[in-house]
């Protein structure tokens, strides 16, 4: 839906969330000319894994972590990725990378007929652990900024790390209701992944 020149100045600037808190991270690119930014990918992190709260995401997504102030973090030293979004459990919601830009979150990946889904993708990640529920405020933050996403990008599908790397990846997991998500989008059934979606008429 092509939004009017009033909701993008009051929603988007340069491909950032005006109602995200901003956090810039230097872990991005350009992305490739002409890209058809028409999927969004949801992730769950939590660092340490199953703690929350606290700042190691935030601290991970802009190379700030101490990797010596805990034993897993040891595991990841020296990685540098970046999501677009982080949805807290809350559903407080940061921004890392304009959305203009190709930030780091899908690794190796293929969805939809095409590989490196961080060329034309915006990743989402969800303060949580992998194949646990989360939280009702985080599916009121989705429900936000998912239309908010297909008001100023071409948003045909909706997909999890699990499903565009599929046996290297496995988040968000089980723990993700994704006929809800659906639901309440109010997203066609067809913008879903085989094997989640359901058939909803609209």
């Amino acid at each position: 839906m092509p939004e009017t020149p009033v909701l993008a100045s009051r929603i988007w600037k340069d491909g950032w969330y005006q109602f995200a808190r901003p956090l810039p991270s230097p872990n991005f690119g350009p992305r490739p000319a002409l890209a058809h930014i028409d999927l969004i990918v949801l992730h769950s992190i939590s660092l340490p894994p199953g703690e929350y709260g606290g700042s190691g995401v935030l601290e991970l997504f802009t190379n700030q972590l101490n990797w010596g102030s805990h034993p897993y973090f040891k595991t990841i030293e020296g990685l540098q990725v970046s999501a677009h979004f982080f949805i807290r459990r809350a559903g407080e919601i940061w921004q890392f990378v304009s959305c203009d830009d190709r930030a780091w979150h899908a690794g190796a990946s293929h969805y939809r007929g095409r590989d490196n889904c961080n060329d034309d993708s915006i990743g989402i990640e969800l303060e949580g652990l992998e194949g646990e529920p989360f939280e009702a405020e985080q599916y009121e933050a989705l429900q936000a900024l998912c239309p908010a996403i297909a008001q100023r990008y071409p948003i045909a599908h909706i997909a999890g790390h699990e499903h565009i790397a599929p046996g290297r990846k496995a988040d968000p997991g089980a723990g993700m209701q994704w006929a809800f998500l659906q639901q309440t989008l109010g997203f066609p059934s067809r913008c879903f992944p085989d094997g989640v979606r359901e058939k909803y008429s609209f």
